[in-house]
């Protein structure tokens, strides 16, 4: 096979050639090498790829294929986020702030998929500390899309915090990836890239080794390039934690099992309330064309309410940032990472952390701060606490009236351009690429967004389901009919 054809395998293609001893996993390292190699310059979606590493990996992986000892992920190579430590290897959360940071420990997620074969290829690129929708905050420059709209030469965000992950995944320079969901930063870079992309259920992935950005909304997820390699990626992913008190102790189902069961019978919800003002009409029809797929399938379409989801978006950055601002309040210049040399301690924190983070960082610190401080938690931070006990009860009551899954558009609209104006003039508007998402992650609830077609300028537009706490299962199983009705999605290569 020539190197191209083997990057464009899928991750259940790729571990059935390699046990079929078709393709070593030396080979397939050294193809995904080969790729990064010609286009990572382009698209700069890794920050440091460990090529001596990978093909260590993949040499023992290939010795355990030989003796009939394959994990579940043997030999397949995938790229890590920066945002989980890897031992020995770069692990910055795309910040200058954690300058040359080296952890001698590794992520239980990145544990997780070692002990089952995987290959690490390297680190991919993100928003700093994750915060961010369009990956336009790293410390290493923008991350481009490998999409581009028809007859344009434009470049386009890959959407973020995910989008080294994202781009990576669309571009056949791993075979999978790990990513983070904070407020819909799995879900939106892989409805911009025509990925696929999970955010499973608060506590199903351990978030130990995994840098912090928002703790009670952070969580672990894979993004593929379809839903059957998602959900072989989030089973080896998820796991109880003894060093994550928030990590759930249930069994891991088989989600590749559940992978092309008929959705029959299943209740799919439609909230009226995602039906915002000015929603553009390809967004509104591709999700009326979902409800069509669902209905087709035997699933009933019923209309439901979410009556709180209005207040999702300003709650969530109330809460996130007030998060933010306590879990970054280590980097100090003391311990690891960038150091600024100053007249007294305080003046030494002061220029390090003024020099380390990015605007983006510094503008939710302060937001975060003012609304914790003295006289405003009560006004800010409790209030948007309640608001997102509300907005639990809403999923809750939905749930508890016999409805499976709840279907929505995954982002409001597709991938905007690098250093769009608008953007960068209005953080607002960057803020509200995530109003489908952030309920999700308030909530604590799954959900995972499916390609879904193409916009008028043929760049990919995805669809998100939402599901029940732990019932990851009925969103691969849903998620698998619009894949199937949606076709899959692939860019043009111009890198």
């Amino acid at each position: 096979m020539t190197d191209l054809s083997l990057t464009e395998l899928t991750i259940a293609d790729a571990r059935a050639k390699l046990r079929a001893r078709e393709v070593s996993a030396v080979e397939l390292t050294d193809a995904y090498l080969a790729a990064i190699d010609a286009a990572n310059e382009k698209l700069n979606a890794y920050v440091a790829v460990t090529a001596d590493k990978a093909r260590q990996m993949a040499g023992a992986s290939d010795a355990r294929i030989a003796k009939g000892e394959a994990g579940a992920l043997e030999g397949i190579p995938l790229g890590i986020k920066d945002l989980f430590a890897t031992e020995g290897v770069h692990t910055q959360a795309a910040s200058h702030i954690l300058d040359g940071f080296k952890p001698r420990y590794e992520s239980t997620v990145t544990a997780n998929l070692w002990a089952d074969g995987a290959v690490m290829l390297g680190k991919l690129n993100m928003d700093e500390f994750a915060m961010g929708s369009s990956n336009e905050t790293s410390y290493y420059g923008p991350v481009v899309n490998p999409w581009r709209a028809e007859g344009s030469n434009a470049d386009l965000v890959p959407g973020g915090s995910s989008g080294g992950s994202a781009a990576a995944v669309a571009a056949w320079l791993c075979a999978g990836a790990t990513a983070t969901d904070t407020g819909g930063s799995i879900r939106q870079p892989a409805a911009f890239t025509g990925t696929v992309g999970i955010k499973p259920t608060y506590g199903r992935c351990s978030r130990w080794g995994t840098v912090a950005f928002a703790s009670s909304l952070d969580q672990a997820g894979p993004i593929a390039r379809d839903v059957r390699d998602a959900a072989i990626l989030l089973k080896s992913m998820a796991s109880v934690d003894p060093k994550d008190t928030t990590s759930v102790d249930r069994p891991v189902p088989d989600y590749e099992a559940a992978v092309g069961q008929s959705i029959k019978g299943l209740k799919i919800g439609i909230p009226r309330e995602y039906r915002v003002d000015g929603m553009p009409q390809e967004i509104e029809a591709l999700w009326q064309k979902g409800v069509d797929w669902m209905r087709d399938a035997g699933a009933e379409i019923v209309e439901i309410s979410l009556p709180h989801t209005k207040y999702a978006l300003p709650a969530y950055y109330i809460v996130a940032p007030a998060e933010a601002s306590s879990n970054l309040a280590r980097y100090d210049g003391v311990r690891y990472g960038l150091r600024m040399t100053g007249k007294d301690i305080t003046d030494m924190y002061e220029k390090t952390r003024a020099a380390g983070f990015g605007d983006e960082v510094k503008r939710r610190i302060m937001i975060g701060t003012y609304v914790l401080s003295a006289g405003y938690y009560d006004a800010y931070y409790l209030r948007a606490q309640k608001v997102r006990t509300l907005i639990k009860r809403d999923f809750e009551q939905v749930f508890e009236k016999g409805v499976d899954a709840i279907l929505t558009p995954a982002t409001p609209s597709a991938a905007f351009g690098v250093a769009d104006q608008d953007m960068a003039a209005d953080p607002v508007k960057m803020y509200l690429n995530d109003i489908f998402t952030v309920t999700v992650n308030m909530a604590g609830l799954p959900g995972i967004a499916v390609p879904a077609g193409l916009d008028a300028r043929g760049l990919p537009l995805g669809l998100q389901l939402i599901g029940r706490p732990f019932d990851e299962e009925t969103l691969f199983r849903t998620g698998h009919v619009i894949e199937q009705a949606a076709g899959r999605f692939s860019p043009k290569r111009w890198w």
